[in-house]
């Protein structure tokens, strides 16, 4: 269906809600049938018309400039393998350009941003509502919620900045609107309702989404999701989609933890983080019922990893010990756990109420702090001689260019020739979403996963190769 079918099908949709309870009166007399016009037209959607004059001003082009290494290596192997299969060759003038959107947060240029749009940038350039043109630089980065703050070099007049609402607020059927630079054209409003919230999508360690059908095209990445009162509430980041077109389904960072993020990049730089040093999953209310667990009140975890030398694995926590309150607190999703521990600040004491052989106790843990890798999901790449394969971790912007939904699973770089992968039929652009039926999230899940099969025995991996997914069994070498 071409688009301009599409839209005619649309108006002509919208125009019968409108108009047809008015077609349907006119067996009653015009008069009956002018109040159903009326009645009709009071119910519609409220215009964003006001919303987007007023708010287009705080609404910035991002682009930026990055140099990219001359042909015959770029030292990324992620980018030798998008050149390699998908014959993304390099430009001839060594540059590399993206565009995006950004939101004006103070008078004097703030602007919060999506990192991937300025990630790797050498030279930023911000356009305003009015066309005029300024240089930015990059005040700081955090990879782990795709959020970056950037600041206007110099201007020498007080610029327009946004009002920051609370995203906490917001109720599932809410109006908003989104502005941006889809496809680098000029400021573009899209408008739709809150579909749902909290949303998990893979996108990294701390997802907490909103859910919209606002369409969110390449190049709003950064704009602002705005409620019907002209506050910005979100942060757009990303959609959903198997063919990288919009399918009515956009996400958004809340902006209550852009706004948090915002405050530790202008102080600095970067996002300190807490870290307690262990993997947990939600307990079903079966499996609590049966443990005697089922009179806590939220939901409880059962710890399923500690790491070596981390601040849990020096307070005694153990694996399989059931964690029923933070602080005091009932915890109300994995998530949330997840939150707390980060946004507590590193050196400070916090107690956990756990559940271990029937016995509750409370445990006191000196919090640390993340570190750079986490813990081990961002380890990069893997091989495995023995299976013939070499995989490499999923970053989002990998996940953008391969049309992906998630970024867990690993992604296949290289098959060996004459390997027991080979064999099977595995290539390179293949994702492992899963080894021995065990959700495979990152790199390190991976290795794990296949160490733990013997020479010799079969390991069953589920595999995403395009729309489809696929099981492959194979065996390691003898």
């Amino acid at each position: 269906m071409s688009p301009f079918k599409s839209v005619y099908r649309l108006g002509f949709g919208l125009a019968l809600g409108y108009f047809l309870p008015a077609i349907a009166a006119q067996g009653n007399g015009s008069s009956s049938a002018a109040a159903a016009t009326l009645a009709a037209l009071e119910n519609r959607p409220p215009s964003f018309a006001t919303i987007a004059k007023r708010t287009m001003p705080i609404v910035v082009n991002i682009s930026t400039t990055a140099q990219r290494a001359p042909r015959g290596g770029s030292g990324d192997p992620i980018d030798e393998f998008f050149n390699r299969f998908f014959g993304e060759s390099q430009p001839r003038d060594t540059s590399q350009r993206s565009l995006g959107s950004g939101i004006l947060i103070s008078k004097d240029g703030e602007i919060l941003t999506s990192y991937h749009v300025v990630k790797n940038a050498d030279a930023i350039k911000v356009k305003l509502a009015d066309q005029s043109e300024y240089e930015a630089r990059l005040v700081g980065k955090d990879d782990r919620t795709d959020l970056a703050l950037i600041k206007i070099r110099k201007t020498n007049v007080p610029l327009p900045f946004a009002r920051l609402g609370t995203s906490s607020q917001l109720d599932v059927g809410d109006w908003v609107m989104a502005i941006g630079n889809p496809f680098g054209l000029e400021h573009t409003v899209t408008a739709g309702i809150i579909s749902a919230k909290g949303r998990v999508i893979g996108a990294g360690p701390y997802d907490n989404f909103i859910q919209t059908d606002a369409s969110i095209n390449p190049g709003n990445s950064g704009g602002p999701l705005i409620n019907a009162v002209g506050e910005v509430v979100g942060v757009n980041s990303a959609i959903f989609s198997q063919s990288g077109g919009n399918v009515g389904i956009g996400f958004a960072i809340p902006i209550d933890l852009a706004k948090k993020i915002a405050d530790q990049l202008r102080k600095n730089g970067k996002v300190v983080r807490g870290w307690l040093g262990i993997r947990a999953q939600a307990v079903s209310q079966q499996a609590a019922s049966s443990s005697g667990l089922s009179h806590f009140a939220g939901e409880i975890q059962t710890v399923t990893e500690v790491t070596e030398n981390s601040p849990a694995a020096e307070a005694g926590i153990k694996v399989g010990d059931v964690i029923a309150e933070f602080n005091n607190k009932p915890l109300s999703r994995n998530p949330d756990l997840r939150t707390m521990i980060a946004d507590t600040t590193p050196g400070h004491k916090i107690t956990l109420k756990i559940v271990r052989e029937k016995l509750e106790r409370i445990v006191s843990v000196r919090i640390g702090e993340l570190p750079d890798d986490g813990d081990g999901s961002q380890q990069v790449e893997a091989r495995d001689p023995e299976l013939g394969l070499r995989v490499q971790r999923i970053t989002p912007e990998t996940s953008r260019r391969l049309g992906l939904s998630s970024i867990k699973g690993v992604l296949v770089l290289e098959v060996q020739s004459g390997s027991p992968a080979e064999q099977v039929g595995l290539e390179p652009a293949d994702v492992i979403r899963e080894v021995n039926q065990k959700p495979v999230n990152n790199v390190k899940d991976f290795e794990r996963a296949v160490r733990q099969g013997r020479r010799g025995e079969r390991i069953l991996l589920l595999v995403q190769r395009g729309d489809n997914a696929v099981f492959f069994a194979l065996r390691r070498k003898n």
